[in-house]
């Protein structure tokens, strides 16, 4: 359906939701994989509204689309919705991931909730906000972020380019104003060995044991450590294994194993150190490991008394933490206050069966667009 013919909110989500644009890192369950086709209709569509709009391209066929909305006077702060136009893969789905199909009260597939749900919702406000646009306190601005749900790389490269004052991130948060999340970080764990044949195990030294036992003394200081400190909204820190690898053969001894963790620190934890503290516990824990850091997110610890912050709790919501992690952090890592708010649910994003509930994305232009009053010079919000 062309942007310029739309009736609805539900319109845009179906139309965002059948078009493929599945993060091609890792398997991604398709050959339709990349942005650009959406970020072209999404450029579409703010050109429709009045927006001057530019396609940046980040990586080959996978650009950001950036969109600016005029002002009455030069020199206002600039505020950013952002959702991602990427998804994940679409291996394994139950409902056609492409279709857009509206079944008792839901409409499914990949990206329904995460976030092609709330970046609807966002660019629906705009549209129908569009005629107050001009002289509202803030210059608006939109981007639709390629590259979230594999390195946050969209928002990394928009945050190079720009300079915010506030962001306003897209995410399924259901009625919640996430001023903070945790802080992924990923580390690898690696034992080794020495072969044998399995007939004689007490001639070589195994891998696979000497990993499992490090996990288990990881997992037991970890938690020791992690159980002091708490957060009001975040809870404590936590650690997962996500994979574990080891072995050639099912009658050699293994002389390799390693494992990857998952681990989602409070932003007080790696602010203090950027978790040095945490990468000495595990040491102490597995001396005979090699332990590498092998990536992860930045923290988002925006204050919930921000004016900004304070108007969109305002406007319907309420200020709130989450486990998770998202482009938010990027621009809160350069110091701007962001947060990250939008309709569905985040149980509901990534699964096989990925929907958004009608009325809750009907709510969410109407959410948005009372934020977006709320910033006419000297207004209150209205119903």
């Amino acid at each position: 359906m062309k942007a310029h013919s739309l009736t609805s909110v539900v319109d845009l989500a179906q139309a965002l939701i059948r078009i493929p644009s599945v993060n091609p890192d890792g398997d991604p369950g398709t050959d339709l994989t990349g942005e650009q086709a959406c970020a072209e209709y999404v450029a579409d569509f703010l050109r429709s509204i009045g927006a001057e709009v530019e396609l940046r391209e980040v990586l080959p066929g996978r650009p950001n689309v950036v969109g600016r909305f005029s002002s009455e006077t030069e020199g206002k702060p600039k505020l950013l919705f952002a959702p991602h136009t990427d998804t994940v893969s679409v291996a394994g789905m139950t409902v056609d991931a492409f279709g857009g199909e509206i079944r008792d009260g839901r409409l499914y597939g990949r990206g329904a909730s995460d976030t092609k749900g709330p970046m609807a919702a966002m660019l629906w406000a705009l549209r129908e906000s569009r005629d107050i646009l001009p002289r509202l306190t803030h210059e608006i601005w939109f981007a639709g972020l390629m590259g979230e749900e594999a390195g946050l790389i969209g928002a990394q490269a928009l945050a190079a380019q720009e300079k915010f004052d506030f962001v306003v991130v897209g995410e399924p948060t259901s009625g919640t104003v996430v001023c903070i999340h945790k802080v992924e970080m990923t580390v690898r764990l690696t034992a080794s060995g020495r072969a044998a044949h399995s007939s004689k195990p007490e001639l070589g030294e195994n891998a696979i044991l000497k990993l499992t036992r490090g996990l288990l003394a990881v997992e037991k200081a970890l938690g020791d450590y992690f159980g002091g400190i708490i957060h009001p909204m975040l809870g404590h820190s936590t650690f997962s294994v996500g994979t574990i690898r080891g072995g050639s053969k099912f009658n050699i001894v293994p002389d390799h194993a390693e494992a990857v963790i998952d681990l989602r620190l409070l932003p007080s934890q790696w602010k203090a150190d950027r978790a040095a503290e945490v990468m000495r516990v595990m040491a102490e824990a597995c001396p005979d490991l090699k332990i590498e850091r092998l990536g992860g997110s930045e923290a988002l610890d925006t204050d919930p008394g921000h004016p900004l912050v304070q108007k969109l709790v305002a406007a319907g919501a309420v200020p709130g933490g989450a486990p998770w992690f998202c482009d938010a952090a990027i621009f809160s890592a350069q110091g701007i206050p962001a947060v990250a708010v939008g309709p569905g649910f985040i149980e509901q994003a990534h699964t096989a069966d990925e929907f958004i509930a009608i009325l809750d994305l009907e709510e969410g232009p109407e959410y948005f667009k009372r934020f977006l009053r709320s910033l006419e010079p000297g207004a209150a919000i209205r119903d």
